[in-house]
């Protein structure tokens, strides 16, 4: 019977998580889906366009910082539902607006509404999963966000022919605000809080050397592997997004590719990527299952490694191969290789950074790792441009690579350091 309960809640909060979070992204972009004709109405150049979508980017990272935080000391429900209302809500101001400066300011209150929703995620996910199926589960509700990210056009593009940006944002918004209800009606913090034992609290009775739930902050900080971790996650998702932010114009300003080709090979980027988030929850999981959780190295590490490596080498043969008469096949299959090596590592960065800590730091142990990794996103724009600027997009990427090769042996060397963060126990120190 309990075995049923336990069930029937994680089928019902997982669903319920997977839509809101759809609805999450959905309404990120939304900006960028109504461009086009928005920028029919309303005159705006590029330098607003930067400005509006950078405020919501600084916004989304802060806020995703602190709601990590608070996530370990408030209820997980509570912070999704709230940051779902206040998406939805702003969009639906949006859908009223016409100046820049508004623009702007109501984009950054949707980063800040943003950053509520993944770390509760995370935080239900380990309450309510075994340590053997948290991987496979989070690596489908970060698939919300490719589909959210692949329909939404599609979708946009449909209603725009009916409908003008200010409906389309206006729909989304009330289905935003419409959906938080339903989310804090049927999301639960933890199994104890509908009469069922906890996960944690099962698997300890048996093990004596579990991780302990008085660590500090401090214990946390001080933990080597949470630096290691981070480094990686920060360079892994740095070079994910040179590829996604600027591949597309390195082939059709550098590589002679048409508009369609470039198009193209970001949508198998996105495809690969579904099936690398898939393939690397499900197949980390397994080694989980078979190997079991220690104190020093981590069963994830094998499948996080050649995953970067594979970005490594997808990232030479992009930049080295591909000239004007390249096949598009070819071009397509980097992308998706591409897609699919650099997915995998992002997301199990984010699973470890969660299982890793103790149970009552996990959030903040996720939102200190997602900064450093947004420090990454920051890097592969601005300063990435700049070199491309200045010595070309081949330089660029060559450098991109570098930095990904030299972080991919960094971490295969010390894949076997102390990996359970927190305080040590005596026997162990």
């Amino acid at each position: 019977m309990a075995t049923a309960s336990y069930g029937y809640y994680r089928n019902t909060i997982f669903v319920t998580m997977f839509v809101g979070y759809t609805l999450y992204y959905f309404n990120r972009k939304t900006f960028s889906f109504v461009m086009p004709s928005l920028m029919q109405e309303i005159k705006l150049d590029k330098d607003d366009l930067g400005m509006i979508t950078s405020s919501q980017s600084l916004a989304y990272a802060i806020s995703k910082f602190i709601s990590g935080v608070l996530s370990d000391q408030v209820s997980a429900r509570w912070l999704f539902s709230i940051g779902l209302f206040l998406v939805g809500g702003i969009n639906v101001v949006f859908s009223w607006s016409s100046t820049v400066a508004v623009f702007s300011g109501l984009w950054f209150l949707n980063g800040l509404g943003q950053g509520l929703g993944w770390p509760p995620c995370g935080r239900v996910l380990r309450k309510w999963f075994e340590p053997s199926q948290l991987g496979t589960w989070w690596a489908i509700l970060s698939c919300s966000m490719n589909l959210a990210g692949s329909m939404g056009p599609i979708i946009v593009t449909v209603f725009s022919q009916d409908y003008s940006w200010r409906i389309i944002l206006m729909i989304s918004g009330m289905s935003c605000v419409a959906v938080s209800f339903v989310c804090m009606m049927v999301i639960k913090n933890e199994p104890k809080d509908v009469g069922l034992p906890n996960i944690e609290a099962a698997a300890k009775k048996g093990k004596a050397a579990s991780s302990s739930d008085d660590s500090t902050l401090k214990d946390l900080l001080l933990s080597p592997y949470l630096w290691l971790l981070c480094s990686a996650y920060m360079v892994s998702f740095g070079v994910k997004t040179v590829c996604t932010d600027w591949g597309q114009l390195f082939l059709i300003q550098d590589k002679g590719q048409s508009r369609l080709t470039g198009s193209s090979y970001m949508s198998a980027l996105e495809v690969g990527g579904l099936l690398g988030t898939l393939a690397a929850g499900y197949i980390s999981d397994r080694a989980v299952a078979k190997q079991g959780m220690k104190s020093h190295g981590n069963p994830r590490h094998f499948i996080v490694i050649v995953m970067m490596i594979g970005m490594c080498v997808s990232m030479y043969l992009f930049r080295v191969t591909v000239t004007p008469d390249s096949s598009k096949v070819w071009i397509l299959s980097l992308g998706a290789a591409f897609g699919f090596s650099s997915y995998g590592p992002v997301t199990l960065f984010g699973v470890i950074a969660s299982e890793s800590a103790p149970s009552n730091l996990c959030g903040t142990s996720h939102a200190i790792a997602a900064l450093i990794a947004n420090v990454g996103g920051f890097l592969s724009g601005l300063p990435f441009g700049t070199i491309a600027k200045h010595y070309g997009w081949e330089t660029a990427f060559w450098v991109a690579e570098v930095i990904c090769a030299a972080t991919t042996l960094g971490f295969f060397l010390l894949r076997n350091i102390r990996t359970k963060m927190g305080r040590v126990p005596k026997k162990e120190d």
